[in-house]
């Protein structure tokens, strides 16, 4: 019975330890912006990001977070 709970323990810290932090649809905010006129930017869109990564606006172009 021990065996069991701690299998079940280990398996649900194993998922745990996958998950992304922070919530996958938002990006946070950016109270203000640079004063270059086009700020470089490190991504378009998500899919120009790693796996689990978004691409967001910075205070100074776009870069994946």
């Amino acid at each position: 019975m021990k065996a069991v709970a701690a299998l079940l323990l280990v398996g649900m810290l194993l998922l745990w330890a996958e998950l992304p932090t922070g919530s996958v649809s938002s990006c946070p905010p950016v109270p203000f912006t640079c004063d270059q006129p086009n700020p470089p930017n490190a991504c378009r869109s998500d899919l120009d990001c790693p796996r689990g990564k978004k691409c967001c606006q910075t205070f100074c172009g776009k870069r994946c977070l």
